[in-house]
């Protein structure tokens, strides 16, 4: 072998993986944008979390905020609220199951449902599950809890479907108290 191909042979071997390293780099340039795309933008990043200030409301009211562009009730229930949606069998429920709960894999109960253990605070996504309209709270409807004048869905006092075209209870998002008077959503 003279001293001419072990020359060439390397020459061959470092165009080789030159071409292939600087196509590395350019398919890398050209996929980065299109999954760099798929990430969510900075206004949705800011809002995937929002903490509320619950201190002023009273027993037997709600405030409705916005979160993730959707409307989220928050109600601090009286005790009739409580014990109405507590004697509730859970085979009278269109919705037995609750995909939606706080606590997934659980059943409907208000228990489930509910923030606390005594059952005082309840959060719920403010869109009704038939076509997305906002429904009616402070006692409306025949259940006493929420009602969508649109296509007549009834939700009781603890935001479960009783009546009408809603095929599942009012979602319950992903939340928790940071302290006795903040709530935190997301």
């Amino acid at each position: 072998m003279s001293h001419a191909e072990d020359h060439e042979g390397t020459r061959r071997d470092f165009l080789y993986y030159a071409t292939a390293g600087a196509g590395a780099v350019t398919a890398g340039a050209a996929v980065w944008p299109l999954v760099n795309q798929m990430n969510p933008s900075a206004d949705v990043q800011a809002l995937s979390s929002i903490r509320v200030d619950v201190s002023g409301v009273e027993v037997g009211t709600q405030i409705s905020v916005k979160f993730l562009g959707k409307p989220v009730f928050i109600r601090r229930r009286t005790q009739e609220e409580i014990d109405e949606a507590r004697a509730v069998e859970l085979a009278d429920l269109i919705d037995q199951d609750d995909r939606n709960a706080n606590k997934p894999g659980l059943d409907a109960s208000d228990e489930n449902r509910a923030m606390d253990e005594a059952g005082e605070w309840l959060v719920m996504m403010g869109v009704c599950t038939h076509l997305g309209c906002v429904p009616l709270g402070d006692g409306a409807g025949e259940f006493n809890g929420w009602f969508c004048p649109c296509h007549g869905s009834h939700y009781d006092t603890s935001g479960r479907i009783r009546k009408g075209p809603a095929p599942e209870n009012l979602p319950v998002p992903v939340a928790e108290f940071v302290d006795e008077t903040t709530l935190k959503l997301g």
